[in-house]
């Protein structure tokens, strides 16, 4: 299936997390720390929000706790 990554489309598979389909499109920093580190998924459920995204405009969403969906629209903020 297709979603849409900092503008640009990316074929990922079907069923998975955002984050899985971040990394599979070799996209694995979600954001930036403050000191400029990227940041990426660390512990795949929610606990450590370092996997913060805007999916289809919607900010501070957690790429490893949301479904990739046809045509969806991911911003890191990498």
């Amino acid at each position: 299936m297709k979603i849409i990554i900092n503008g640009i489309e990316a074929e990922v598979p079907a069923g998975v997390t955002v984050a899985a389909a971040l990394a599979h499109a070799g996209h694995g920093a979600t954001r930036r720390s403050l000191s400029g580190q990227p940041r990426q998924a660390f512990c795949g459920m929610g606990v450590c929000q370092e996997c913060r995204v805007r999916i289809d405009g919607q900010p501070e969403r957690l790429a490893c706790m949301s479904l990739a969906v046809e045509g969806m629209q991911v911003d890191t903020l990498a």
